[in-house]
């Protein structure tokens, strides 16, 4: 139990490796859902192209979206672009930092999607079997442009009675399938090789630079969270002491049963003594004010 402890208050600790867990789930949550889509397309000459390059695009979109939805350091990034100067600068490589590590992030579940749909082909055939040279498939040639157009956009639909029997679809099935292939191997052979790129060169750069981005990244986070659950023990030890004036007659039951109460003139100590005393709601509305649009400095 102690071990599971420690893992969870590493993880709760470390944003970093949350964000790259969630990640790691949107990754495997686009493989999974592209694995159990029932992919049917409508063999029809002006709906083939919309639907093959929507469900190839519109999913990573979506993903991508939810890529910068779950990631806590995008609003982070944000409010630290945002706020006002006050009495802290804001450092532009820092936030520039912040953008690229979010990126990068939330740009590995649509990469891996668009990648499994041309490996797997039956996109790209479904939206470009109506842009093939008809000349190319000797079956084509005895027929009217109208209805070889009718024919290649029913090569999708293997079961349909026009081409079931049609020896040129297989064909036209498989040279879509192979540029398909093709340009998805493309794909991933390009990333390998940017992210070899990208490894192997940055310590060709200054290292100084990228640690004090990181440093001062991590800082940023780490406030805000912790400044969010300063807020909220403040509003615990304020609603209770709002309760408890509001059980003023029954201050002795409430110290016997539930609350160790401090007396008149005394907070709870250390830290909680500057919380205690800031109780009115204009006075807590001004520091919060204050602290947005006068960052203090370091």
């Amino acid at each position: 139990m102690d071990r599971f402890r420690m893992i969870f208050q590493y993880f709760q600790s470390n944003s970093e490796s949350i964000m790259n867990g969630i990640c790691g789930l949107l990754t495997l949550a686009s493989v999974k859902m592209y694995t159990c889509f029932d992919f049917s397309c409508p063999c029809l000459p002006h709906y083939n192209m919309a639907y093959g390059l929507g469900i190839m695009f519109v999913p990573p979109i979506a993903l991508f979206l939810c890529g910068l939805i779950l990631n806590r350091q995008s609003l982070v990034m944000l409010e630290e672009w945002r706020r006002p100067q006050g009495h802290r600068k804001k450092d532009l490589a820092v936030i520039r930092y912040m953008c690229s590590s979010i990126m990068q992030r939330a740009m590995v579940a649509p990469v891996v999607w668009i990648i499994v749909t041309l490996l797997d082909g039956k996109c790209l055939i479904c939206a470009f079997s109506g842009s093939v040279d008809p000349e190319k498939f000797t079956g084509f040639a005895n027929t009217s442009p109208v209805q070889v157009q009718q024919l290649l956009a029913k090569v999708p639909c293997k079961d349909d009675e026009l081409m079931r029997n049609n020896t040129s679809r297989k064909a036209v099935s498989r040279y879509l399938r192979c540029w398909s292939q093709a340009l998805g191997w493309s794909v991933l052979l390009i990333l390998v090789i940017a992210a070899f790129l990208a490894r192997w060169l940055r310590p060709c750069f200054n290292q100084a630079t990228l640690l004090q981005a990181r440093h001062w990244s991590n800082y940023i986070d780490i406030e805000q969270r912790i400044f969010e659950e300063t807020c909220c023990e403040h509003s615990r030890l304020l609603a209770h002491k709002c309760i408890l004036h509001f059980f003023e007659s029954m201050r002795q039951e409430i110290r016997l049963h539930s609350f160790s109460l401090p007396r008149e003139g005394e907070g709870a100590g250390g830290d909680e003594d500057l919380l205690w005393g800031i109780t009115g709601q204009d006075q807590v509305n001004k520091l919060l004010k204050m602290w947005y649009y006068e960052k203090p400095p370091l």
